[in-house]
């Protein structure tokens, strides 16, 4: 160790800014302090030391020194000593991150006792029943803490006592009970340990320090750091403090308590308190706590003050508190503030309040917000009282968030059915495909056995805002005998099940929802947000009701129509294979005829409802195969429509099949041996924009072409697409504007941009087909390995999910840098899956994105993220 590095801090040198060293409590305590309140005395050994002594794994002469004349000050000032014969000075020993880990590392009280000074605190207090149920407490947690003496051991001999003795709860045993749990609690330490219980109280206090340094590392801490993104190198702080008792008769007391409602946001104080207790029992949950307003009429001069101190901390840190206090005999101590954690529904109450009180500014007011606490609010989630109550029988990937129940079926057209006849349905199925629309339409929930976060149901479920869990593959669906197995259990068509989109857990029977929406707070959150982000967000939408929903969100636009979902309606994809199987030429003219006509009416309504904004029309995507009839019905449905046998079409449909679709015959490669198809689009889209056009709309399609790899392919099909457009001009005699512009999904495409620009008008990544092509994962088969490489920290994210910047990012920034200097008007958006993830928007805004675009209920929380990143 340095010499002469400082070490340990008294509450009176430190303050609140020092979190990274003192710990958050420490800092507070030392904050508090400075402030004046009534923080019983002490001091903090930093996070550093601890570090330290993890390495060292022992604790260093000179911190040993520090501590020694640190304890020497707390004996003066309290006018109390350790191991002393007339005023023995008790300690607590807690530990105390930068962040707070409720519940996740050690802490011990009344440090200090021993079988000499137990007696002259029972003396001085004339209570010895309160002093002999502290010192059993101290040899119960630093038998656990210390020693790692499983403290069942402990619990079993007290409630083996008190049946023996016939005592319903521990207020009920004397003296005499509680001198005898001392002696077992000695025997039970003696005999796991393999020593006595330390009689001197420094041993007790290094001892102590040391296991609150290790418990950095316990299990449970480890795990709830990698839950909470908590860096694993930031250490402990260890906080010792002047013991205050609340337990030591009938005017003492403990309690917590919330400067505001926790659950609502609602202002005034709200908590708990318990009169003769330990912090722990109100905490632990041993004894029922009373509301704090009780306190009003037990003893009105502290609920006073009390009810002072949270004005005073919420003033001084400008946010909700979360407070812990003990009242000895009649005056009151706090031992503990920090920012309370609260709901979503609070923290956008409390944030819009403060900022309108001008407490902060509107900037501060929305970070403090995260962005997933808006899913929160936009989706009901299941009532935590009965989450609790309920185990989950299965765990799938959360592809959309929100809590929902209802009927399992297993077909989309008994899904429609049960939803007539007035039921909450749940669609349960293998994988969906696209023919599966209009039963998914109709869901509470939708799960799947197979599939990634990117799958149709995923994508289609975020678009729509319904709670959808994918990938859940302890579930065997069988669709044929309707039934899924889990273990040895089944569920049935018609059985009810509960469905977690946030956590991605599913549960048998139906668990209560609390619905936690307030959208007027929302809408204003969005208006500052918007007033306050430098990067405009479009949506991923074209259905009517997606499209709403975005534009009420604050989308500018859509980034993002796919004209593939277009055709998928019973009338529309029969007619797409009559298309694709007929022979003759004329049968397939009558088709796209026929299509062309629906393909106007979708564009019509999308181009009607985004005026006067940039509308984004992707030409046909998926592969051939998506198209294919895949059922006995369906073959016979388009052989009698295209008057061919049935033979024929099976026939036809072999000679299209391909082994790896994804990577085949699709997108701009269906142009090439099938230009009509694009022809078709195109005359659908401008149509649609001349007639409205003559209306007095203003209108601004962007016509997108995907999967484009090489510039000759791009300058080929967009001569193919002027041509049809120019045309149409002539014939109608009025213009209207446009642009054509090509997607970015192809590493090849990315790298040759520059090539690609002096056909393109705009670019848009794709970056659901880039991540896959960079990879080599095929997107929905990476769901069978993708966890491990996670759980084995091969992989820090999903891919899919989270941006990968050093590849996936790479070859973007590549692109832009290639095109912006030479075509500084050529946009750049984004418009796959990473598009609504927060930490991926950070990076594109830098390497000089022009927008993004996701589906439209994650619209709110990429505005926030951006209003975040415009203000760092």
């Amino acid at each position: 160790m340095s010499m002469g590095k400082k070490r340990v801090y008294d509450f009176t040198q430190g303050s609140k800014e020092q979190k990274d060293l003192l710990g958050g409590k420490g800092a507070n305590l030392a904050e508090m302090t400075s402030i004046g309140l009534p923080v019983p005395r002490g001091f903090t050994i930093t996070t550093e030391a601890c570090l330290e002594y993890l390495n060292s794994k022992k604790l260093d002469a000179e911190l040993i020194k520090e501590i020694e004349s640190h304890i020497a000050l707390l004996e003066k000032e309290t006018g109390k000593k350790f191991a002393d014969n007339e005023n023995p000075l008790l300690v607590s020993v807690r530990s105390g991150s930068k962040f707070s880990m409720p519940g996740m590392m050690d802490t011990i009280l009344n440090l200090g006792l021993n079988h000499q000074s137990v007696e002259i605190l029972a003396q001085k207090t004339g209570n010895p029943v309160f002093a002999y149920d502290c010192y059993r407490r101290l040899i119960q947690m630093f038998g656990d803490v210390v020693k790692a003496v499983d403290k069942n051991l402990f619990e079993e001999a007290l409630t083996d006592y008190k049946m023996k003795h016939g005592y319903t709860s521990d207020t009920e045993m004397q003296a005499v009970d509680w001198k005898q749990i001392i002696k077992q609690f000695s025997e039970i330490y003696l005999k796991e340990v393999g020593e006595k219980f330390p009689q001197e109280p420094a041993e007790q206090l290094y001892a102590a320090v040391e296991a609150v340094f290790t418990s950095w590392n316990n299990p449970r801490a480890v795990t709830y750091r990698r839950i909470h993104d908590i860096p694993d190198t930031l250490g402990t702080a260890v906080n010792i403090q002047e013991m205050v008792f609340g337990n030591t008769g009938s005017k003492s007391g403990t309690g917590v308590a919330f400067t505001r409602n926790p659950a609502t946001g609602e202002g005034g104080v709200f908590g708990e308190f318990l009169m003769n207790a330990q912090g722990e029992d109100v905490v632990a949950g041993i004894r029922t706590p009373r509301p704090i307003q009780e306190l009003k009429e037990d003893n009105p001069d502290i609920y006073r003050q009390f009810e002072e101190i949270c004005q005073q901390l919420e003033a001084h840190y400008q946010d909700m508190q979360d407070i812990e206090f003990t009242i000895e005999e009649g005056k009151l101590f706090i031992l503990q503030t920090r920012n309370g954690k609260r709901t979503a529904k609070a923290a956008f109450k409390i944030a819009t309040q403060l900022a309108e009180d001008g407490v902060i500014s509107k900037k501060e007011s929305l970070k403090r917000l995260a962005p997933s606490m808006i899913t929160q609010l936009l989706h009901p989630v299941f009532d935590e009282q009965s989450l609790a109550q309920n185990q989950a029988i299965a765990k799938g990937l959360p592809a959309s968030p929100g809590a929902a129940y209802g009927r399992v079926y297993f077909n989309a057209q008994d899904a429609q059915n049960a939803h007539e006849s007035g039921q909450k349905v749940v669609l349960l199925r293998t994988e969906t495909s696209p023919e599966d629309i209009e039963g998914m339409l109709v869901s509470e929930a939708i799960v799947t056995s197979r599939g990634g976060m990117t799958s149709h149901a995923a994508v289609v479920a975020r678009g729509m805002g319904v709670c959808c869990v994918v990938g859940c593959e302890a579930l065997n669906v069988n669709e044929k005998l309707k039934q899924a197995q889990y273990g040895a259990q089944i569920i049935k068509e018609g059985d009810i099940v509960s469905v977690d989109g946030t956590t991605g857990n599913i549960y048998r029977g139906e668990i209560k929802l609390d619905k936690a929406q307030d959208l007027e707070i929302l809408g204003k959150v969005l208006k500052w947000a918007t007033e306050i982000g430098d990067m405009k967000v479009r949506a991923n939408a074209e259905t009517v009701e997606d499209i709403k929903t975005a534009l009420d969100f604050g989308a500018s636009g859509i980034g993002l129509a796919r004209t593939e979902h277009m055709f998928f309606g019973k009338e529309r994809i029969l007619e797409m294979r009559k298309m694709f199987l007929s022979e003759e030429e004329m049968q397939r003219k009558k088709s796209l005829e026929t299509l062309k006509e629906y393909q106007k009416k979708d564009f019509l309504e999308i181009l009607s409802l985004t005026e006067g904004m940039p509308c984004t029309i992707r030409l046909l995507d998926p592969p051939l195969h998506e198209f294919m009839p895949k059922t006995k019905e369906e073959f016979e449905e388009v052989a009698k429509a295209c008057g061919q046998s049935v033979d024929f079409i099976v026939q036809r449909g072999k000679e299209l099949e391909e082994f790896n679709p994804m990577l085949g015959h699709r997108g701009c490669r269906l142009a090439v041996t099938y230009p009509e198809i694009y022809e078709m689009q195109v005359e659908a889209i401008i149509e649609a924009a001349l007639d409205l056009a003559q209306a007095g709309k203003q209108v601004k399609p962007e016509i997108m072409i995907p999967l484009i790899s090489e510039e000759r392919e791009l300058i080929y099909l967009k001569a193919l697409l002027e041509s049809k457009i120019q045309k149409l001009f002539k014939e109608r005699g009025s213009e209207v504007a446009y642009k054509i512009g090509a997607m970015l999904e192809i590493p090849r495409a990315c790298l040759t941009a520059d090539k690609l620009a002096t056909a393109a008008q705009f670019f848009s990544f794709g970056t659901n087909d880039l991540t896959q092509l960079t990879y080599g994962f095929s997107r929905d088969d990476s769901v069978k390995f993708l966890p491990e490489y996670i759980e084995k920290r091969i992989l820090k994210d999903d891919p899919f999910q989270h941006l990968d910047q050093d590849g996936v990012g790479a070859l973007m920034k590549t692109a832009i840098g290639l095109v912006k200097p030479e075509h500084p008007e050529i946009s750049f958006g984004v418009c796959g899956e990473v598009g609504g993830d927060p930490e991926a928007v950070t990076f594109l805004k830098k390497i000089g994105l022009d927008y993004v675009s996701c589906s439209p209920y994650r619209v709110p929380a990429v505005l926030l993220t951006i209003a975040q990143s415009s203000t760092k």
